[in-house]
């Protein structure tokens, strides 16, 4: 019984934590109907999942998940950037880099999924009303701290310009995206060619880390982090959340530590598979080599 209470509260809990974090910069961003423009979009971000939740559950599918979480950060961004971005020139890079980022990330993922068929991570939890809730609810959480720093800096009230910490920030954020973006591409062009069925990748980016898609998402948006710095003030540095975020998400929680895991069950008896975790890092390159303790 008790276990049932917390699982019907976890996505309530999940919901409050974004939108209190995006309330936090209420005295430093736009004001809209007596409430930090933040919190707006936070609340549609959560909105946006609920509602297509009610459809993926009904119909027991999770192929538009990624697809609904690119074009929230898409279609939020223009709607904040329309409100409040004004003719701040940091604003509408900010405005750029996550809707460049949303687009080109939506549509690998989407390509993906319809390639495979369906995504394993649901197997299990779509037909459990409150555990498919709470996956969606934790892709709110998701959307609504990573984009964090972007739209506070796109919202804030008093509009900066470009300092050269944020040129240095922007030029950060272009290297991480062509990474992650050259990485993703190796990748899935690998996993296409029939050859390669049932072998792991370690050519390209890949020869360097085990992970460089993630080594190049986290350095994007550290560099987001860099384009608003120069501006943030009080609550506003709630923003450096954004990038510690996502780090931690991708280093400790759903992204390495699983598919490191996954690794060592496929090829960890293999040889050469044992002599690419001697000699690459784990992320960055030449950091972390060896076995992976999971």
């Amino acid at each position: 019984m008790r276990n049932l209470t917390v699982k019907k509260l976890l996505p309530l809990i999940v919901a409050l934590i974004g939108l209190g974090l995006a309330y936090a910069p209420v005295s430093q961003v736009v004001s809209l109907w007596g409430m930090p423009a933040t919190f707006w979009v936070a609340l549609g971000v959560f909105l946006i999942q609920w509602i297509a939740f009610a459809f993926a559950y009904k119909f027991q599918t999770e192929k538009f998940y990624d697809l609904t979480g690119s074009l929230t950060y898409i279609s939020l961004t223009i709607i904040l950037a329309a409100c409040c971005a004004s003719g701040s020139l940091m604003a509408w890079i900010l405005a750029a880099c996550v809707l460049i980022w949303a687009l080109r990330l939506g549509t690998f993922l989407t390509i993906r999924i319809s390639k495979s068929g369906g995504d394993s991570r649901f197997e299990d939890i779509k037909p459990n009303f409150w555990r498919f809730l709470t996956a969606w609810t934790l892709q709110g959480l998701w959307i609504s701290l990573t984009a964090l720093g972007a739209w506070i800096g796109i919202s804030l009230t008093t509009q900066a310009g470009m300092s050269w910490l944020s040129w240095v920030g922007l030029a950060i954020w272009t290297a991480g995206f062509i990474f992650e973006a050259v990485a993703d591409q190796q990748k899935y062009d690998f996993k296409q060619d029939p050859a390669n069925r049932g072998k792991f990748i370690q050519h390209g980016l890949w020869s360097i880390s085990r992970h460089p898609n993630y080594l190049g998402e986290i350095t994007l948006w550290i560099g987001v982090l860099l384009i608003v710095a120069p501006a943030l003030t009080g609550g506003a540095w709630v923003a450096v959340l954004s990038p510690i975020f996502v780090t931690l998400l991708l280093t400790k929680i759903s992204g390495l530590p699983m598919l490191e895991k996954k690794g060592l069950e496929r090829w960890g008896e293999d040889p050469e598979y044992q002599k690419y975790l001697a000699e690459t890092g784990v992320l960055i390159p030449g950091l972390g080599k060896g076995k992976p303790t999971v």
